[in-house]
């Protein structure tokens, strides 16, 4: 039998220096110095797709909290205890005061605020048309607490002791700070400041074990959110995440349903986990791969080296 030799050219070289770096994982495991988890993602593919639309990783490596009102800079996230720490850069805190809209949540979110989470509105007309003091056009006195918390005063206090919101409001007393009671902001998910007559407000979460210095809070918004109705991790997930692959779902296809993906190291998305399943590239299904990854190894590479060298 004569076999045929094919001269090792720069094509060839190339193919093979290139490889590492084309067959790499689509889903990224982190986002900047986050660490990405289900069921977050960083793109389209990646994690749950309930949660793709409101959380992104962005060109520039940041992890962004996304609603309808704007988009907001992820601080942290706490898989744990399933709590999500965003921060709104138009918020006042001790250290800046600033004119602010409001924030507020897509009422159709898998979001929920995590009972921490304080909102303070600052700077509010208390006059009798005031929606939160005067109860609107309601002479009602009674109606006049509906919206804020009665054993609020003291972070008011606190707050109002800031050199930086002090001397934006210097005329304005600490009466016009208000606790927001509805932390849920409502039916609507909306704390529309224009409308409540602030000008402006801020989110807290924790005091640092110091709740007489507002210096220190921990100031921003904390969400939580469940995996599913019952808040079980799913298994399939889990195995996926044990074989080093990236949770995720298929994406482009006619089905509505999008199915479970596990996105493996070699850049190619299994049914299952990366050790077993079907396994598919760009709609493509490829061979099941062998359950010892060396032996696939050694296939795929002789796959790969039959290519080259019968295109060439």
């Amino acid at each position: 039998m004569k076999f045929t030799t094919f001269p090792l050219n720069y094509t060839t070289l190339t193919l093979f220096m290139i490889l590492p770096y084309v067959l790499t994982q689509s889903c990224k495991k982190t986002c900047g110095n986050i660490p990405i988890k289900y069921p977050f993602g960083t793109g389209p593919g990646c994690g749950d797709p309930r949660f793709q639309s409101y959380v992104n990783c962005n060109q520039e490596e940041q992890l962004t909290f996304i609603t309808h009102k704007g988009c907001y800079p992820i601080t942290s996230i706490d898989y744990n205890n399933q709590i999500l720490y965003i921060n709104d850069p138009s918020m006042s805190t001790c250290s800046c005061s600033q004119p602010s809209k409001g924030f507020s949540l897509d009422w159709n979110s898998p979001f929920s605020f995590h009972d921490n989470t304080i909102f303070a509105l600052l700077d509010c007309s208390i006059s009798s048309s005031s929606p939160i003091y005067g109860g609107g056009n309601n002479n009602n006195s009674s109606s006049y607490y509906n919206l804020c918390d009665q054993h609020g005063g003291e972070i008011c206090n606190f707050l109002y002791s800031c050199s930086a919101i002090s001397t934006k409001i210097s005329s304005s007393p600490v009466s016009t700070c208000c606790v927001y009671t509805p932390v849920n902001l409502g039916p609507s998910f909306e704390m529309d400041l224009e409308k409540l007559g602030c000008s402006s407000y801020s989110g807290l979460y924790g005091f640092n074990g110091q709740e007489t210095n507002p210096s220190v809070w921990k100031y921003g918004v904390a969400l939580k959110y469940k995996f599913n109705y019952d808040n079980d991790y799913p298994s399939i997930c889990a195995n996926c995440e044990k074989t080093n692959g990236v949770c995720g779902y298929n994406v482009g296809g006619s089905n509505s349903y999008a199915s479970f993906s596990c996105n493996c190291p070699n850049g190619f998305n299994s049914s299952d986990e990366c050790f077993s399943g079907v396994y598919w590239s760009y709609g493509s299904r490829i061979f099941p791969w062998p359950q010892k990854t060396g032996a696939f190894l050694i296939c795929y590479l002789a796959r790969i080296a039959y290519e080259v060298l019968f295109m060439l």
